[in-house]
């Protein structure tokens, strides 16, 4: 059986295909055969050494598939079922903790840049219905990333205002999320074109952040003088202040991502002016993941995909995520 190993100290040219063993699910274990994983930061950023893990580790954290074989003691999956991965397999519910974080599959443990995993059936839940392997996959990561954003961090109404930065995949969910529940959408880009896309989606106002540098100012304006109940931030360093520009009083900040840095000044004083917070999101527990499959299904989402890729060519697919000129999610098929 084959799998894509990176080899100390990281980099692309550091992953090789690989063949390993499989072994048969012990008690309180599935095997899947897997489909299809996605790329995110996260996988992104293990690859590059960035964040180190164990020489041979099997990177990423997506990853959907069919159970082929259960052991022991396993009561809520069957041979044949479909099946999606949990980023974080040990926060079943409840309130984020250090231990309920660990053991990211391709971080902590291996991923699934394998075409067979043998891992706990509490590592993953059902997939939506409706939806491919590829479409799935999208979700573990990216997707309930936004959900919790939006609808477990804070309380958005039907007519509150969201800006999502740029077409990633956390910021097209965002989107997508938002106009399911009735919100109006602001979103940024450097990209005129990716703007006409993020409009056909559904985004009600566009700002083009290289045109328009002080973007917090025209989300004042676009929203007369409110702001933006919630900005999804995925920039980092070099966009929070911006962002703290256009949030509205009362209004949250989720912040997700470090596109441009890991560290940065914050303009505390206008933060606590307007009575505004800022909220770090990790992903999500199973019970979020429940519900947003439950969400996903009911409104027959179809998440945004730019390319697939197969296991083969998962460097090429990181090199296109790198270009920054995808559109949604880069998909690698097994």
């Amino acid at each position: 059986m084959e799998a894509m190993k990176l080899r100390a100290p990281g980099g692309l040219d550091k992953l090789e295909l690989s063949g390993i063993d499989t072994r048969p699910p012990g008690p309180g274990e599935i095997q899947v055969e897997v489909k299809a994983s996605s790329l995110n930061f996260h996988d992104y950023v293990v690859v590059l050494g960035l964040l180190p893990t164990d020489d041979g580790r099997i990177p990423m954290s997506d990853g959907a598939g069919i159970v082929t074989a259960v052991g022991d003691n396993v009561h809520n999956f069957a041979v044949g079922d479909r099946v999606l991965s949990h980023f974080f397999p040990h926060w079943a519910e409840g309130a984020a903790s250090f231990a309920k974080l660990q053991g990211v599959p391709g971080d902590n443990v291996d991923g699934f840049a394998a075409r067979t995993v043998t891992m706990p059936g509490a590592a993953f839940s059902r997939m939506p219905a409706h939806l491919d392997f590829e479409q799935a996959a999208t979700l573990t990561c990216a997707g309930l990333t936004a959900w919790r954003a939006l609808m477990v961090e804070t309380h958005l109404r039907p007519g509150d205002w969201v800006l999502v930065q740029g077409s990633g995949g956390v910021s097209l969910f965002a989107l997508q999320f938002a106009k399911m529940m009735g919100c109006k959408v602001i979103a940024t880009s450097s990209s005129d074109e990716k703007l006409q896309r993020l409009e056909s989606l559904g985004a009600d106002q566009l700002i083009n952040y290289k045109s328009v540098p002080a973007w917090g100012d025209e989300v004042l304006a676009l929203t007369g003088g409110q702001g933006a109940d919630l900005v999804v931030e995925v920039g980092g360093s070099g966009t929070v202040p911006q962002s703290v520009r256009a949030v509205s009083f009362g209004g949250c900040i989720s912040m997700i991502g470090v596109l441009t840095g890991f560290a940065g000044e914050v303009p505390t004083a206008e933060l606590f002016q307007k009575n505004a917070r800022i909220s770090g999101i990790t992903v999500g527990s199973h019970a979020h993941q429940r519900d947003m499959i439950a969400a996903v299904e009911a409104n027959q989402l179809q998440p945004v995909i730019d390319s697939s890729y197969p296991l083969e060519q998962l460097a090429d697919a990181f090199r296109h995520q790198e270009s920054q000129r995808h559109f949604g999610k880069i998909c690698v098929t097994l």
